[in-house]
């Protein structure tokens, strides 16, 4: 049976990629930094909690330790948790903003997936889908006609480029390991007030599929539901 650990999956993307793993046969592990929230999320769906905070190198320990101790090992890593930028105009940006959201979507992401490589090495064929975004992708956020080029979130688009060119970086200095990024699209989320025209289960789309994938599936790719994503 596949065990996979999902950050960030007390709610939203993640709770939905969490909830059609389980549907597909997956153990999943519903990382969540609040403990109560992560609890409630896990007993719902019928999954394991671990409390995780990816800003925390003590936490991320705990939790390697725990599944360490519990499953023994990992099949798929998901790096969902992720941070908005706060609601400032570019003007009144600081290194202080910076240092908050790229400590959650850039260094936090470093962080799980080091830490937890060595559970997912003990897998046949380990699988790692990083949650990028098309916002932050050049081609889209330059795209006059794409929803994408209209926002101005300097941090939070760059935070999520990096996690692209991360993907890729490591999918190359990991040959044994299957590593790609996913764009959720412009899904209905807390992050953008619900707005989005895209139902959770479309934004989760291209998660599963990556989450999915055997030993003969991509590496170093950037999809979303409805194919590669050009970045």
């Amino acid at each position: 049976m596949t065990t996979t650990f999902i950050t960030g999956a007390n709610k939203s993307l993640g709770y939905e990629t969490a909830r059609r793993l389980i549907e597909a046969g997956h153990t999943v592990l519903v990382g969540a930094r609040d403990p109560e929230r992560g609890q409630a999320a896990a007993d719902a769906l019928g999954a394991r909690f671990v409390q995780i905070d990816v800003t925390d190198d003590a936490s991320v320990a705990a939790a390697v330790a725990d599944v360490g101790a519990h499953e023994g090992g990992i099949d798929v890593l998901i790096n969902n948790a992720g941070v908005n930028q706060p609601h400032v105009s570019a003007y009144q940006i600081t290194a202080a903003h910076a240092s908050a959201v790229y400590d959650v979507n850039v260094i936090g992401l470093v962080r799980v997936t080091q830490a937890f490589l060595p559970l997912l090495r003990k897998a046949a064929s380990p699988v790692i889908v990083n949650v990028s975004s098309g916002m932050g992708s050049f081609a889209a956020t330059h795209d006059a006609e794409r929803v994408e080029s209209k926002p101005v979130a300097p941090l939070y688009t760059s935070s999520k480029a990096a996690v692209t060119m991360l993907t890729t970086q490591y999918a190359k200095a990991w040959p044994d390991v299957k590593v790609n990024a996913v764009d959720p699209g412009y899904t209905a989320t807390d992050f953008n007030g619900r707005s989005g025209p895209q139902t959770v289960t479309e934004g989760t789309d291209a998660i599963v599929e990556l989450a999915t994938i055997g030993p003969d599936g991509p590496t170093g790719a950037f999809r979303d539901r409805h194919g590669t994503v050009a970045w």
